[in-house]
């Protein structure tokens, strides 16, 4: 399955931000682009662990 991951920076804040809109609360922060990127990844994967349940 592929979904559409919305990031961004926040200058003030130093960091990254990363959210998936078709997965209700799957949100993810870090220091780095990359760190936000994993966090989301790990946040989909885990929503999807539970859907199946």
């Amino acid at each position: 399955m592929t979904f559409r991951v919305n990031l961004e920076s926040d200058a003030e804040a130093e960091s990254y931000s990363a959210v998936c809109p078709e997965l209700p609360g799957c949100a993810s922060v870090g220091v780095s682009e990359l760190e936000a990127q994993l966090g989301i990844e790990e946040a989909i994967r885990l929503y999807m662990t539970e859907v199946k349940r």
